[in-house]
């Protein structure tokens, strides 16, 4: 999971790519939600949204990736 925002415009940029994000999956940004915000293992969210443990997984990995990408994607390589 990704360090928590250091500044205001960190979390607006996380606010922005979460939004991004739900409107392609929003199963997995559902699971964002759950773990970053709310604190929830991968299992407590799965449970929490009525799915398999396996499925909250894959969502979290490809949540995490996709996140990651769209963050950096704004930074010069």
């Amino acid at each position: 999971m990704p360090a928590p925002p250091a500044s205001e415009d960190d979390l607006l940029a996380l606010d922005e790519a979460l939004t991004r994000l739900a409107a392609e999956d929003p199963e997995a940004a559902r699971v964002v939600q759950l773990r970053y915000f709310a604190g929830l293992s991968v299992e407590e969210a799965a449970e929490s949204l009525g799915m398999s443990r396996a499925t909250a997984y894959r969502h979290w990995t490809f949540a995490r990736a996709w996140l990651l990408q769209e963050l950096a994607g704004d930074e010069p390589a």
